[in-house]
């Protein structure tokens, strides 16, 4: 696929949260894997019937700064680029099964651009999971969880990268040394602005989801 320009920002409407390190941890695996987890501060207002109601809906258009535009774009004004529905789920939409292509650079750095598709193998009222398989051997995956508490619903971001057989891990460690290095994760830590969906949610999800 060809690369696609990064657009001009879109406005900043909402506040984006600074990244916290003591709420991230990069790790080094066995294998030459790595996993990046973020521990979000509680998403006050947000229920988890939106979350999954948002996941669906990702790729509607809505009204952000004046504008139409897609809710991905409209989550992060700096650095999404485009979201697509590569691949319908079984029973239609961005459901569960699904394919989804995100294209983003963390940073709106040329070195943190990414563009992948990914499977969409859990999506329920407790989170997502995107996965990509090479050759049927997983080589990345992203979880975001998500749970009601008193606060506010408690949202976890891992991230995964590489295979855990043995024998994967020369194409482990040109992963995570060259494809998506520890310095690409730590932008990704602060790129993902989760914070902003207490202020797009409330008044987009329909009543019935909250």
């Amino acid at each position: 696929m060809a690369r696609l320009p990064l657009p001009p920002p879109r406005p900043i409407v909402h506040p984006l949260r600074t990244a916290d390190p003591a709420r991230s941890t990069i790790r080094r695996l066995p294998h030459r894997r790595m996993r990046v987890t973020i521990d979000h501060e509680p998403l006050a207002g947000v229920t988890p019937g939106m979350l999954l109601w948002w996941f669906q809906h990702i790729g509607d258009p809505i009204s952000y700064a004046g504008e139409e535009m897609s809710g991905y774009l409209a989550w992060h004004p700096l650095d999404h680029i485009r979201w697509e529905l590569a691949r319908p789920a079984p029973g239609g939409g961005a459901a569960e099964g699904a394919r989804y292509r995100i294209v983003e650079a963390f940073g709106r750095r040329d070195d943190c651009y990414v563009d992948s598709v990914e499977r969409v193998e859990k999506l329920d009222a407790t989170g997502i999971r995107l996965v990509r398989r090479v050759a049927g051997i997983q080589v990345f995956q992203l979880e975001h969880t998500w749970s009601a508490g008193r606060d506010g619903t408690h949202y976890v971001s891992v991230m995964d990268l590489g295979s855990g057989s043995r024998l994967m891990t020369p194409a482990n460690h040109y992963l995570t040394s060259r494809v998506f290095p520890e310095a690409m994760a730590r932008a990704w830590v602060v790129h993902n602005e989760v914070g902003v969906l207490e202020h797009l949610l409330p008044g987009l999800a329909p009543r019935e989801v909250g």
